[in-house]
């Protein structure tokens, strides 16, 4: 609906301002339009859309907003914003504005158009900015750090000509490395780590049978409570989990606890082991253990799961304790 019309003249003015460059009266006309009515998405728009052209890009972002608060419907507004704050590098705000316009237009081509660029632009900052932690890295003497670091960046963008610049550079220097590394390691470790190989391949059986080997080893020679037999208990349980062997993951996470009781990790799993073999008290009973644990130390997602898992473990505690009734 046309705003007041005294409004309506002032934005008419200010359309004029506009086709012929004088941005900076076409603002005031514009501003004079939301003096009298502030409801009207449009005057903010064309508002921002001079201070786009002036590129003073504070004020755009202030008048996008007003757009968008004039009417959270108005799809122009969230682009305006979006405009904004890419152009103050503010590219996670830009594409929360983004996600914002979509969802109340999702087929807008502006706005898709531009969230393609932002992705694009994002992607080339975070692989810039691996690259340059793999220099200062690669200059500390860090190899493997570097070499994981480009791991990260090819993922983002294969094929990318600095990655694999950096790549021919490093990954020599880290296969020797790893080479003289692992011809010092025990047949246990070389076990263990054979088994991490194959998981990281999905081998998840082949996985086993390495642990498995690393811990018959270890039992040999008495150390079966060393940092390695609980890395490889904690490891072959994420196995046994990828199978739905829920047996052995209780095992295995019992054996980790028995030498870390707060390993946030195990009581997670066997928890969610305990619930796959319809034990729900014990799964229960883990739960609370872990949500009665730090914050800080849990962390958010394992928080949420936790906590999500104890309203339906506790529904379905009172649902056979009422059937037994």
């Amino acid at each position: 609906m046309p705003g007041h019309p005294r409004a309506e003249a002032f934005k008419a003015e200010g359309n004029k301002f506009f086709k012929g460059g004088d941005y900076k009266a076409a603002i005031g006309k514009y501003k004079e339009a939301t003096a009298i009515d502030p409801n009207v998405p449009a005057y903010w728009s064309n508002m921002a859309a001079c201070y786009e052209k002036v590129t003073d890009y504070d004020n755009m972002d202030d008048a996008a907003r007003s757009c968008i608060k004039a009417d959270k419907n108005f799809v122009k507004g969230y682009f305006r914003l979006a405009t904004a704050l890419k152009a103050k590098n503010d590219l996670q705000g830009a594409g929360k504005a983004l996600e914002s316009g979509l969802a109340v237009d999702s087929t807008n081509a502006d706005l898709k158009r531009m969230k393609k660029d932002l992705t694009e632009l994002q992607r080339g900052e975070n692989v810039a900015s691996f690259i340059r932690k793999c220099e200062e890295q690669t200059a500390n003497g860090d190899i493997a750090g570097a070499y994981k670091t480009l791991e990260l960046a090819s993922r983002l963008d294969a094929g990318n000509p600095d990655i694999e610049r950096m790549m021919a550079r490093v990954k020599p220097k880290y296969e020797r490395m790893e080479q003289q590394r692992r011809s010092n390691l025990s047949s246990d470790e070389v076990h263990k780590e054979r088994g991490d190989d194959a998981f990281k391949n999905a081998q998840f059986e082949n996985a086993i049978d390495h642990y498995s080997k690393c811990l018959a080893g270890l039992q040999k020679r008495g150390e079966a409570q060393s940092d390695l037999a609980t890395k490889a208990h904690s490891n072959r349980a994420a196995c046994y989990k990828q199978i739905s062997n829920f047996d052995g993951v209780i095992e295995d996470c019992t054996a980790v606890l028995e030498v870390d009781p707060e390993n946030v990790k195990a009581l997670v799993r066997r928890a969610q082991a305990f619930q796959g073999v319809e034990r729900y008290r014990f799964a229960l009973q883990d739960v609370k253990t872990v949500l009665a644990m730090p914050y800080a130390q849990v962390g958010k997602t394992n928080y949420d799961m936790c906590n999500m898992m104890q309203h339906r473990l506790n529904r379905t505690v009172q649902q056979l304790k009422a059937g037994n009734c």
